[in-house]
């Protein structure tokens, strides 16, 4: 019998490569498996150390906002009404803020950090407010409407001190107290007028326009009264001559609200078309310079310091420029509807916005008396981010403001 080595080689060397190739394999398998368990471990532990990480992280962004939300108010709460308020104004010296609506009213309110306070509610005009201003003392509120009245009110005590009934042939849209005994107001139909409150007929009558008269402003020599108009013409009357000084060229847009800067030097005109234009004061028949402020409607505007203006409009946003140079500085406040009117406090710490809304919010700009000697005139401005830009009265945060501890 012949045996063929050849095949039991070949067979032997086949089960030992097998055994080989199995013994691999599961050194193999071991190995995988051992590595698995290394992964797995690892992966165990990279997970509960993310966890551990985002814990951390949301533990910041949780104490961030609570630290946000615990930080003592600086502003006294928003004052929301059931009419539509139609114009504001801050009491000289006290915390009282009036507000006059559509109905007809004036509603005084006291205000602090904590609240705001209803003390009197005053229905003074059977047709809607136009206008509600102190004078120079806050003893008295002089306040006009649609029904042609101008009304004289006696602060401490609530009482009528004087009355024009039928005071224009239209309706009085503005209102300026000059001092303790005279007062200016202008119509809807371009006729203004100026008021001894000691004299039953008005001191001077001129037509100066065919539309209304938005805004009417004078310097402390109270020489020259300065009257901006919907038919966007800038005019000027001579107080003491009772007569027109000059009149500006007429502009593309209304203009709708007047400003002084500079100690008294400089005139600034808000208009329809988000244009800002600069005079010199008693130069009104031209500007001296023009940018523009924004891209809808300026309806107001408030100095705040020499150099820096508050305005606001149409998209209920509330902007801070500077004048000199010309800059954006960014938002201080917003609303969700436009916004009508604008005013600063005595003390200068406030200002307050009146919307559509029928709501009156504050706003704490202290910080703008920092803001102007920080001013870098030489500094290339970026217009785009300046513009979007909340400032530390804004009740919207900048992102980069607020995570910049957690990072």
């Amino acid at each position: 019998m012949t045996i063929d080595f050849r095949e039991f080689d070949k067979d032997s060397s086949d089960e030992s490569d097998s055994s080989i190739s199995d013994m691999s394999e599961e050194i193999e398998d071991e190995q995988i498996d051992e590595q698995s368990e290394n992964d797995s471990g690892e992966n165990a532990s990279n997970t509960e150390d993310n966890q551990e990480e985002n814990s951390e992280d949301e533990d910041e962004v949780v104490k961030a906002i609570k630290a946000e939300k615990n930080k003592p108010r600086d502003h006294p709460p928003t004052i929301n009404t059931e009419d539509f308020i139609v114009d504001i104004c801050f009491h000289p010296s006290k915390n009282i803020i009036a507000l006059a609506n559509i109905v007809g009213d004036i509603l005084l309110f006291e205000y602090n950090n904590e609240e705001t306070k209803l003390v009197n509610t005053l229905e003074l005009h059977l047709k809607a407010c136009r206008d509600v201003e102190f004078d120079s003392e806050g003893d008295t509120m002089y306040s006009t409407a649609k029904d042609k009245v101008i009304i004289a009110t006696d602060v401490a005590t609530g009482k009528l001190k004087q009355c024009f009934e039928n005071a224009h042939d239209e309706p009085v849209y503005k209102l300026l107290s000059l001092d303790n005994n005279k007062i200016v107001t202008g119509d809807d139909c371009g006729t203004v007028k100026l008021w001894d409150m000691r004299k039953a007929d008005p001191v001077f009558t001129l037509k100066i326009g065919e539309d209304y008269i938005s805004d009417m402003i004078s310097n402390e020599a109270q020489k020259y009264l300065v009257c901006a108009g919907g038919d966007g013409m800038l005019t000027s009357i001579d107080l003491k001559a009772s007569k027109i000084y000059t009149s500006s060229e007429q502009y593309e847009a209304e203009l709708t609200c007047l400003g002084l800067f500079r100690s008294e030097t400089k005139l600034l005109v808000g208009s329809s078309t988000g244009k800002f234009y600069l005079f010199n004061w008693k130069e009104f028949g031209f500007h001296s310079d023009e940018y523009i402020g924004q891209k809808h409607s300026i309806q107001c505007m408030i100095p705040i310091t020499q150099n820096i203006v508050v305005s606001s409009g149409e998209d209920g946003i509330i902007r801070a420029a500077h004048m000199f140079p010309q800059r954006q500085l960014g938002i201080v406040g917003q609303h969700t509807l436009p916004v009508e009117r604008l005013d600063i406090s005595h003390d200068g710490h406030y200002i307050a916005s009146s919307s559509h809304n029928n709501d009156v919010k504050f706003w704490n700009i202290s910080y703008f008396e920092s803001i102007d000697s920080l001013i870098n005139v030489n500094e290339k401005q970026n217009k785009r981010k300046d513009m979007s830009n909340n400032l530390p009265s804004s009740s919207v945060k900048n992102a980069s403001d607020f995570f910049s501890g957690l990072l």
